[in-house]
């Protein structure tokens, strides 16, 4: 089989992965959430899926891989991606398919940090503008080969920066710019826990956004017969393992408890770190670096709460504050050019000033979006929206249907009793019981 046929189908592969990777969001989002906004948040995945994949199609990634103009700006391959001319066996289409899973990653960071309160067809802007222009602008610094980012040398492998610090302080501008929940912090200054509905489904949420991280790594080596692919999974899930790891030992001594939601967040931090030097570093670096992206996401979250920013998932902890700690961590553990690993701090200056420009696109960013959907078709949801729930208020069906309703049965069928729930007892003598919430 030739190379570039091996290839198409590794990265057809991959790009499913990644694009798999959105049902963990979904899930991961609505076992975080409460009850009554489960259904809002996947409905909002679906967003990603359609309106962010096709604007990135039409005009995104021309911005990102077109040709360049001064290093800031693609301006060409507008509605036809497929003409780009790769420097890799590999077909065009592939490569797009791969980075319409990318962006659609970025705009699903930002709709866990402003879950609960956001105005819906305020969500359909922001994904549309951060897969048009926000994410594809500063993507094109860093990852088109005449970027001027990339041109002082800046390593980001799979996207720590252009993807994770983007979508994360993206994400942290506008949860500030929208408010907290109603009731989550109190005038005194202490915040309120608001508990997650469904903690094992948040967990099959990170377990499907692990496997799909092994194709969104070392799927970017674009080339199946690439000689570090191995190492590169290899590394995404020793960082991972170890920044979960971290994560539960710590809250143990912290708090006194295994933490489920911050060992959930500490397995997705080490794996966001280690994005961006995963073909870079060894397995101990690997290693090293999701156990201190594990410590950073407690620290980080508990500082996003003192600023009163409200962010429900901790997205701007794993994937903001880790995307920029795993973006200077390659300057340091880099094989080649790390400062621990060889002395040499370019490659570390480099790298921090790549973190700075990124941080602040995404904060940018996400105050220009929040801004213009403020303008437009406003920003927030109302205040009995967010009550009721923007479940019933935005689609008009809640996640559960908890209590079955009997009403077409006549009446005589039933023998409620307060202890057990609803009896109901059909003319044939079987019981049936349903609890009662």
């Amino acid at each position: 089989m030739e190379l570039i046929h091996l290839n198409a189908i590794w990265i057809v592969i991959a790009s499913a992965m990644v694009l798999f990777m959105e049902g963990g969001f979904s899930l991961l989002e609505a076992g975080f959430v409460r009850t009554k906004n489960a259904v809002n948040v996947t409905m909002k995945i679906f967003v990603d899926l359609t309106v962010g994949a096709l604007a990135f199609w039409l005009i995104g990634f021309g911005i990102m891989f077109g040709d360049d103009a001064m290093g800031l700006i693609g301006t060409s391959l507008f509605g036809s991606p497929e003409n780009i001319v790769l420097s890799v066996p590999l077909p065009s289409a592939a490569f797009v398919l791969f980075q319409i899973g990318f962006a659609v990653a970025c705009i699903s960071i930002i709709s866990g940090a402003v879950a609960e309160r956001m105005n819906f067809n305020a969500y359909i802007i922001t994904a549309a503008l951060i897969c048009l222009i926000i994410y594809p602008l500063s993507g094109h610094w860093v990852w088109n080969s005449d970027g001027w980012l990339a041109s002082l040398g800046m390593k980001d492998f799979a996207g720590s920066a252009v993807i994770h610090a983007v979508g994360g302080f993206a994400a942290f501008a506008m949860a500030k710019n929208l408010g907290p929940r109603k009731g989550r912090f109190n005038s005194d200054g202490s915040t309120n826990v608001f508990a997650p509905s469904n903690i094992p489904l948040a967990s099959a949420g990170a377990f499907i956004l692990w496997f799909g991280w092994f194709a969104f790594n070392a799927g970017s080596t674009l080339d199946a017969s690439n000689s570090s692919l191995a190492l590169i999974a290899l590394n995404t899930m020793l960082a991972g393992a170890s920044g979960g790891a971290s994560a539960l030992f710590m809250t143990i001594r912290k708090f006194g408890k295994a933490d489920p939601s911050m060992t959930i967040n500490g397995v997705l931090s080490g794996l966001v770190a280690i994005t961006a030097g995963c073909a870079f570093v060894s397995t101990w670096s690997a290693i090293i670096i999701g156990a201190i992206s594990g410590l950073i996401v407690i620290y980080a979250t508990l500082f996003v709460d003192n600023l009163k920013v409200d962010d429900p998932v901790g997205a701007v902890a794993v994937h903001g504050f880790n995307g920029v700690f795993g973006t200077i961590a390659v300057g340091l553990f880099d094989n080649g050019e790390g400062l621990l690993t060889t002395g040499n701090y370019s490659l570390l200056s480099v790298q921090i000033l790549g973190a700075f420009v990124v941080v602040a696109w995404g904060l940018i960013g996400g105050t220009f979006v929040s801004k213009l959907c403020e303008k437009t078709v406003g920003f927030r949801a109302t205040d009995r929206e967010e009550e009721e729930g923007l479940d019933m208020s935005y689609h008009g069906i809640p996640a559960y249907n908890e209590l079955e309703r009997f009403t077409d049965l006549p009446t005589s069928l039933y023998n409620f009793e307060e202890s057990t729930g609803i009896s109901v007892t059909p003319s044939k003598g079987k019981n049936i019981t349903k609890e009662v919430s």
